[in-house]
């Protein structure tokens, strides 16, 4: 890779994009953008993912991919509830026009996936369970991700494939771009609005903190990486659904909050027992509501440890289960005060006043 590369980044406005744009300080950054700006980026290309030459004519293709070192496709749709067209339509198709463009650039292509394309037995449907009302679906997603790491796979170009567990805030801060299906699942918890959670009290809860991930895309392109596959998960130290919801509950009473700890019941039990019997005469808003959350548990139902490359030469230290205590107590304190269910923390200068008054 030669000195300060030039970057076409895809999603640099979205979660990881944004918090992978400080590490690229070393690179010249284009964004490829389709709406919304991407503040740090050295360029912004205005194009579409799913057009052909990204929507670009003939003479402005050739001169982006006469200048590409390296591709970061961070672009994809993360919800679980935009439904398979459009999901299948960014995180494959639009793969496809990457995968395309780091092919004419002659350019090294960063395809990020998700660690749960492992989960082939993962969601809800596949285990002969109800969505119920839901509108979550996590196999729209996961079929989508893994049919861009098809694309990738089959295509003639060096490429490596980074896969991240369920992404969260910043470690440190907790700080995040937009909230993610976690994020969800915690505000739930801390609304009281997920009495019970369809998870066996070992299953592992694979999350890495967003930066963490940021610095393994970086760290593989300073080292010039051309192929493999680079899995940023917990691995064997991700907590366990009853550690992590002491986590939530432990940082929802520093915050003064009443957030009831849940009951842990097997997967089975919902439809056997609970919708019918408490679950079917609620609200329809209410019950979607639940049956969404409920769909985002799948995720951790039942899970294996995940592989895990953190801690190779170059890349970020394998997170211990303290890390991933503290960077969860992060994001659950700053979700609470961004969605206002706690005050905000005073900032120094106010601080500073109070202690000289």
């Amino acid at each position: 890779m030669p000195f300060r590369p030039t970057v076409l980044l895809t999603g640099a406005s979205g979660v990881l994009g944004s918090a992978l744009l400080p590490h690229l300080s070393d690179c010249h950054v284009i964004a490829l953008i389709h709406r919304t700006p991407a503040p740090g980026a050295d360029e912004q290309l205005v194009g579409d993912l799913t057009a052909p030459r990204l929507g670009l004519d003939q003479a402005a293709y050739q001169r982006l991919a006469s200048r590409i070192d390296a591709v970061v496709h961070c672009a994809a749709i993360t919800g679980f509830s935009s439904g398979p067209e459009a999901t299948h339509a960014l995180n494959a198709a639009g793969t496809r026009q990457m995968v395309q463009l780091a092919a004419d650039a002659d350019a090294v292509m960063y395809h990020v996936s998700t660690a749960f394309v492992d989960r082939t037995d993962l969601t809800r449907a596949q285990m002969g369970q109800d969505h119920g009302d839901a509108t979550a679906r996590p196999e729209d997603y996961l079929d989508s991700k893994r049919a861009g790491e098809e694309v990738v796979r089959s295509a003639d170009i060096p490429a490596v494939i980074v896969r991240p567990s369920v992404v969260i805030g910043d470690a440190a801060t907790g700080a995040i771009s937009a909230f993610q299906g976690m994020h969800g699942i915690i505000h739930g918890l801390l609304r009281g609005l997920l009495p019970l959670v369809p998870i066996p009290a070992d299953s592992p809860v694979d999350f890495v903190p967003q930066d963490v991930v940021a610095a393994t895309i970086a760290g593989l392109i300073r080292q010039g990486r051309r192929e493999g596959e680079v899995w940023v998960t917990a691995g064997a130290n991700a907590l366990t659904t009853d550690r992590a919801l002491d986590v939530i509950q432990e940082t929802a009473d520093e915050l003064g909050l009443d957030a009831p700890r849940p009951r842990m019941v097997g997967p089975e039990m919902v439809d056997r027992l609970i919708r019918p019997v408490f679950i079917a005469n609620l609200h329809p808003r209410a019950r979607r509501r639940f049956d969404d959350m409920l769909a985002m548990t799948a995720l951790f139902a039942h899970g294996h440890v995940f592989p895990n490359s953190l801690g190779q030469t170059g890349l970020p230290a394998a997170l211990s289960s303290s890390d991933l205590e503290s960077a969860l107590r992060a994001s659950v304190t700053y979700m609470a005060r961004a969605k206002g269910m706690v005050r905000p923390a005073p900032t120094p200068a106010l601080e500073t006043a109070q202690v000289v008054a």
